[in-house]
């Protein structure tokens, strides 16, 4: 059996890098990472988000990379009025929400709204616990 400790990384196939380190590092406040490469990514966490080009995918890659495929769901730990407030300060249409989804570990309330590829990006924060 394998044991799979945690996502380490995942490649968003992008039209324009540029422009996807700007929104993530701007409006989802991410870190932006430079390779020796070349290549880049932007991190929060422990976590990295590599943006390949879709006119220069590096291989191996997925069987169909294509900007906006991708549907991502990120958790804050503060109020989602201050996201709604800060998507819609950025220009950000929040398509959805706030609506109760299931998160990972429990309930969690999320927005919904694209970045400028399309992909679909949640912002959930998980519920409080009800006292009983």
């Amino acid at each position: 059996m394998i044991s799979i400790d945690r996502v380490d990384h995942l490649v968003l196939t992008v039209a324009d890098v540029d422009r996807a380190m700007e929104f993530y590092e701007q409006v989802l406040g991410m870190t932006p990472v430079i390779f020796p490469d070349d290549r880049r990514a932007v991190s929060f966490g422990q976590q990295t988000i590599k943006l390949h080009a879709a006119s220069e995918l590096v291989a191996p890659t997925a069987t169909h990379p294509v900007p906006g495929s991708a549907n991502l769901c990120f958790i804050t730990g503060g109020a989602l009025s201050d996201v709604q407030e800060h998507l819609r300060a950025h220009d950000v249409r929040i398509e959805e929400g706030p609506v109760s989804r299931t998160g990972s570990t429990g309930p969690i309330t999320s927005l919904y709204f694209r970045d400028p590829d399309g992909n679909l990006i949640e912002i959930g924060r998980y519920d409080e616990p009800v006292e009983e």
